[in-house]
């Protein structure tokens, strides 16, 4: 039954690769004003209507939030040696190994293995990949990019100004929460869709690149992750919520970002769709180990 909510979660984000990637190969597509969009509006107000919609008791989950940081950084970090060997650019491959997909697949999913009750642990798992990736994301791709800089970035204003409503307990009158939340609600299957019409672009020597990430990503998560379970003490919960999260596939969100950087996106779109195709099997067998 649980192989099935699974598939439930995964399928559709392929199907609208899918369908983005007929689309582009029907008509050749401009997407950049589309991302650039996404980026400003969209996924802002989804940032936002996550985090202002949760309330969170922050010493429950301050060891959480601190393993989940651990495990993004932490893989970025033991990968370094083994991507210089290799002799590929760091901005390309890193990132995308460091900041995964707790939003649209980590969030779901963790609510059909555990219900409402996780809910909580797995949004501050998003909330800490959220803010490192852009702002140790975005010092990856560009060592300029000063403090000030960022937060003048929507995204980040969003997600300051969402996790704010959430410690203070405020809450949006409706005729503006429920706009705000459909905007949001576009920003996923737009990502979706201008992944597909980006892998157009992706060359036969990118499924190489692609392939090794997708077995390195929940690899290097999972490492960080039992060296979490070292350092501090976890429920049974809180343990299987940071378990998922280690081993979650890249977020089509670095991909986004290396568009809008003019980072190799065709490389990273590789990186991200295998990922992600990969997680069709590692997940089940995580969450088999956690049940």
């Amino acid at each position: 039954m649980l192989i099935e909510k699974l598939m439930l979660t995964v399928f559709p984000l392929f199907a609208v690769v899918a369908v983005g990637a007929f689309y582009g190969r029907w008509k050749h597509t401009d997407i950049s004003a589309a991302n650039r969009m996404n980026m400003d509006v969209f996924v802002p107000a989804l940032v936002f209507s996550v985090l202002a919609d949760k309330s969170f008791d922050l010493v429950a989950y301050q060891d959480l939030a601190l393993a989940a940081a651990l495990v993004v950084l932490g893989s970025g970090i033991i990968l370094l040696p083994l991507v210089r060997f290799l002799g590929w650019n760091l901005k390309t491959f890193i990132p995308p190994m460091m900041f995964n997909n707790s939003g649209n697949m980590g969030i779901p999913l963790v609510v059909l293995a555990f219900g409402e009750a996780a809910l909580p642990a797995a949004v501050m798992v998003f909330i800490v990949e959220m803010l490192l990736h852009f702002s140790v994301g975005i010092y990856i791709l560009d060592h300029r990019t000063k403090l000030s800089a960022m937060l003048k970035m929507p995204v980040v204003q969003a997600t300051i100004l969402g996790f704010t409503f959430s410690l203070m307990g405020w809450s949006l009158p409706q005729p503006i929460a429920i706009p705000m939340d459909m905007l949001g609600q576009i920003s996923i299957p737009l990502m979706l869709f201008t992944l597909g019409v980006r892998l157009l672009s992706v060359d036969l020597s990118d499924w190489k690149i692609g392939l090794t990430g997708a077995i390195l990503c929940p690899l290097s998560g999972l490492l960080m992750a039992g060296l979490a379970t070292l350092i501090w003490s976890f429920d049974s919960q809180q343990l299987a919520v940071l378990l998922i999260f280690s081993v979650l596939p890249p977020a089509v969100l670095n991909y986004m970002v290396a568009e809008q950087y003019q980072q190799e996106p065709a490389r990273v779109a590789s990186i991200v769709l295998l990922g992600n195709f990969a997680s069709v099997l590692t997940l089940p067998a995580v969450l088999a180990f956690v049940l």
